[in-house]
This record gives structure tokens, C-alpha cells and sequence, in this order.
């Protein structure tokens, strides 16, 4: 699959310099939603093309910066389709239509599972997960998490996924004067895939530093409210 999906939008990059911006939005939108789209074949070529020029300003730090901000952005919205399908749908057509629209019944337990237990942290935590990195967002929706925090961890969590793919391809471009865009994404993935112990490590600093600062904030709420 991302071999077709790469053979197709590599022939998209003679279009970049005028519609690279609009291609990355709407593939990454799509990539969030329910559809089984990779991320890697669209922000790893990204970082590539900026860092070479070869996107709409032609300043590569400027490209680089759109990408990533477009990019977290194609991700909010694709995040958005699912939860307001989510809240508007219910839990009991997703359950038994949702496999015909790329939503299998199992999938969607575990993403139920994982929000339950970990409740909006979720949304952060599992933008840099494979396999639950989409569906994350349907449970939110079906629990009908404040919308405000829905968004920030979200684009947070998307936001260092996208970041590091970029980088990835600004990387490849530095270090190889040609690199083919099926050649880019494996390399990508292989990159990922032998660090993602660390980029655990650093999620869950993170969520422990968080989960630290709102405590605190509570527990200081909690005092001047009790000293008045």
C-alpha cells in the first residue's frame, strides 16, 4: 500500500512549488480521519522539498516551518471529521458499520479501552503511535471531551509527529544529493521504528511532567481557595 501511495504522489511533486502546501493539508486531513493513510509518504517528503527549495517560497527554514505548521493543521482537521462523526454517528453504528468505512470493530474497542484508561492524555500520547494514531479521536468524540482540550492535545501530539518527520526529510536532503521518494520513506521508517523506544521515553517525561504541573496548579487552586 504505501508503495502504491508513494508511486502516486511522487508524481505529484513536479506540481510543489505552487500546490505543495494545499497537497500536504489535505493528505495529512485525510491521513488523520478514518482513512488508512500513512503520514510518513506525505511529511518526510515535505521536510525533503524544503530543505532543497523546492516548495512555494523557495526559502527552505520558511518552507520547512509551513510544512509543519500545514501539516499539524491537515491533522487537526482530519481529527475533527472523527470526532464530530463520533458524536454524531454513536457508538452503535460505528460498532456495526464501521467496517465499511476502514473502522474495524476491534480497533475501535481498543482505542475506547485506551481512552478510558488514560482518559485525555490519550489524545496526545497516541498521535505517535501506529495503528491508533487516527482512531484515538473517535473516542474522544463518543465521550465528548472538551472540545478546547480535545484540540490542544491533539495538535500537541501532532504537532512532535509531524516535527520529526519533517526533520527526517530535512535530514535525507543534507545527507544525499538524490534519494528516490519510495527510498526516503523506508529509510524514514526504519529511522522511527529503530527509535521509538526513545520517542516512548520522551512521551511519558512528558505526560509525567504534565500530569506534575496540573497537580500542582489543582492542588495551589485547592489552597487559595481554602485560605479564603
Amino acid at each position: 500500500m504505501t508503495e502504491t501511495i508513494a508511486g502516486c504522489l511522487d508524481s505529484l511533486t513536479a506540481y510543489a512549488p505552487v500546490w505543495g502546501f494545499v497537497l500536504i493539508f489535505v493528505f495529512m486531513t485525510v491521513e488523520s480521519s478514518f482513512i488508512p493513510f500513512p503520514s510518513e509518504v506525505v511529511m518526510i517528503p515535505a521536510g525533503f522539498l524544503a530543505c532543497r527549495g523546492a516548495l512555494s517560497t523557495g526559502i527552505p527554514v520558511l518552507d520547512l516551518v509551513l510544512s509543519i505548521v500545514i501539516g499539524v493543521a491537515g491533522s487537526l482537521a482530519g481529527a475533527y471529521v472523527n470526532y464530530a462523526l463520533a458524536i454524531r454517528l454513536g457508538r452503535p453504528f460505528l460498532h456495526r458499520y464501521g467496517k465499511y468505512f476502514f473502522l474495524k470493530e476491534a480497533a475501535l474497542d481498543r482505542a475506547e479501552e485506551i481512552f478510558r484508561e488514560y482518559g485525555d492524555l490519550a489524545t496526545f500520547v497516541c498521535r505517535m503511535l501506529p495503528a491508533i494514531r487516527q482512531l484515538i479521536s473517535i473516542p474522544a468524540g463518543l465521550a465528548r471531551m472538551d472540545f478546547r482540550r480535545f484540540t490542544f492535545f491533539t495538535g500537541l501530539g501532532a504537532g512532535i509527529w509531524v516535527t520529526v518527520l519533517a526533520l527526517l526529510g530535512w535530514y535525507f536532503a543534507h545527507i544525499a544529493q538524490d534519494m528516490s521518494y519510495l527510498d526516503m520513506i523506508h529509510k524514514g521508517k526504519a529511522i522511527i521504528q529503530a527509535n521509538y523506544g526513545w520517542i516512548i521515553l520522551v512521551l511519558a517525561l512528558l505526560t509525567v511532567a504534565y500530569c506534575w504541573v496540573h497537580r500542582k496548579v489543582m492542588h495551589g487552586g485547592k489552597t487559595s481557595g481554602k485560605e479564603a
